[in-house]
């Protein structure tokens, strides 16, 4: 396949910019130019320049990219080649190093193979023209009323070309993209919902009509970014420099950037993240006893089928209770009224007391591996290839460490979280044991993870801080890794199972 743009030559680069800093046009494509260095400064640093003029300086609202990781923790944990290698390819294909790589950047293995995945859903040729891409992602971002992604997608909509007039709200878009919205809707807060007959009415003949490859890239793109919202969201993320939110303005400012600690001072903020006390590093030893009990009870006995099936039951039923409490913390509603419709359907738990729910997603009769990479890799070539390394990458992530300790087997843990999140979707696995959710999850960390993967706008601080006090931020957002890619896959597998039913 073709890219949109030409490959660029990253040789040249020798830094790159700070968070949400943006080229001011698209980046060069010598490898030698004269005038690189001035070329290359940031749009603030050039405004700065402008001196004795009184004009107004836009400042970053707050510190980092992040409002729940101190910025020299996401400065110093991840600078190595790798890293740096991947913000310099992302800067020099997109003229941007955003906040969401620069807090993925604390995984470069994980951050690589998201970007070649975002990159091709946005900008290779496909079965989507560009403009409906960044539309449906907005659509997508809407849903959890992410306004940074909206934002970031409402710039990169006008960008490729898109009407302003569409900007205006659904009401404003062509008929086929309103149609979407059913889905979108369903994907973003109940895919178990999701019928073949929601996908016959897509592909009904007609002038509003959806061709199979066009659905399957429209649904991908759906998933991918209600998910990346659950990451936004969960990490705390804020707005670039460049978007609204993300600047204020002051008086005119110093002459350099040197002197201007926004530009070069990693900062002191409090994170909520207390030190290491002994309760905590109590619960940080209770934990790795439970699993090295866990996997002695492996080796020694396994529980059969019945009992596996009977704790997934539980499991789901004590889930009803892991909800996050109504938050005085809790973000200002944004204005994305205009790109949702049914703005009251939500989450809605999976298996409620008294109500008539829909039979459990057994993981082995429609798997991702058997049937869903396939059809994605049939209808959308390469698609399903991108999707299925970067599952792969999150779930064998590791690093052998707990918090201070190394030489860690955290398979157990990392397989709980992962089940976890696709049990509260209603999906179970017939070979794991959930009983091992409750010995390896604490509450705290349970409401957090049910928040981000099924509400992430009620995401609070409170919820990221009073999780792993004793784990690194870097740890942490590891979860949030793992919790975007399972709700993905959950949502995916769900969809895809109804385009099968619908094609056979």
């Amino acid at each position: 396949p073709r890219r949109r743009r030409g490959r660029v030559h990253a040789a040249p680069l020798r830094s790159i910019p700070g968070p949400g800093m943006r080229v001011s046009a698209p980046p060069p494509t010598a490898a030698a130019d004269p005038a690189l260095t001035d070329y290359l400064t940031c749009d603030y640093c050039k405004r700065v320049r402008a001196q004795d003029q009184n004009v107004k300086i836009p400042h970053p609202i707050g510190q980092g990219p992040s409002s729940f990781i101190p910025v020299k923790e996401i400065l110093l944990e991840g600078q190595d080649d790798a890293e740096r290698q991947l913000f310099i390819e992302a800067f020099m294909s997109t003229g941007r190093v955003d906040n969401v790589t620069m807090v993925m950047g604390l995984h470069p293995r994980y951050l690589e193979s998201f970007w070649k995945t975002q990159y091709y859903l946005l900008q290779m040729d496909g079965p989507l023209p560009y403009h409906y891409r960044h539309y449906i992602a907005l659509m997508a971002a809407a849903r959890h009323q992410c306004s940074y992604l909206v934002g970031l997608h409402i710039s990169e909509f006008l960008q490729v070309g898109g009407s302003p007039e569409w900007l205006n709200g659904l009401n404003s878009v062509p008929q086929k993209l309103k149609n979407l919205g059913e889905i979108n809707k369903i994907l973003a807060h109940r895919p178990w919902l999701i019928t073949k007959e929601h996908i016959e009415e897509l592909l009904r003949a007609g002038e509003s009509s959806w061709s199979l490859a066009e659905l399957i890239h429209a649904v991908v793109l759906l998933t991918h970014y209600h998910s990346l919202a659950s990451f936004v969201l969960g990490c705390g993320l804020r707005p670039d420099l460049d978007q609204d939110g993300g600047f204020t303005f002051r008086p005119p400012s110093p002459r350099n950037c040197d002197s201007d600690s926004s530009c070069n001072s990693s900062g002191s903020e409090d994170t909520g993240n207390a030190s290491t006390s002994r309760e905590d590093l109590r619960e940080l030893e209770v934990l790795m006893e439970k699993m090295k009990l866990l996997q002695e009870g492996r080796q020694s006995e396994e529980a059969s089928q019945e009992e596996k099936a009977s704790r997934f039951e539980n499991e789901k039923r004590e889930s009803l209770l892991v909800a996050p409490a109504d938050d005085n913390e809790l973000l200002s509603s944004t204005n994305l009224s205009c790109f949702v419709e049914d703005a009251d359907f939500g989450y809605k738990d999976f298996s409620r007391r008294g109500e008539q729910t829909p039979p459990t997603f057994r993981a082995q009769d429609y798997t991702w591996e058997d049937h869903g990479y396939s059809l994605i890799n049939r209808l959308y070539p390469e698609v399903g290839q991108l999707l299925d390394e970067k599952f792969q990458v999150v779930y064998n992530l590791t690093y052998n460490t707990m918090a201070m300790h190394c030489d860690i087997d955290t398979s157990m843990l990392r397989r709980a979280i992962w089940n976890y999140i696709h049990c509260v979707f209603g999906i179970r696995y017939d070979d794991y044991d959930y009983g091992e959710v409750n010995q390896l999850l604490e509450r705290s960390l349970k409401i957090y993870i049910k928040t981000v993967a099924c509400y992430p706008e009620k995401t609070t601080k409170r919820m990221y801080v009073c999780f792993w006090r004793h784990f690194r931020h870097s740890e942490k957002v590891h979860v949030n890794l793992l919790l975007l890619e399972a709700r993905m896959q959950a949502a995916l597998l769900y969809a895809l199972r109804a385009i099968t039913r619908y094609m056979t």
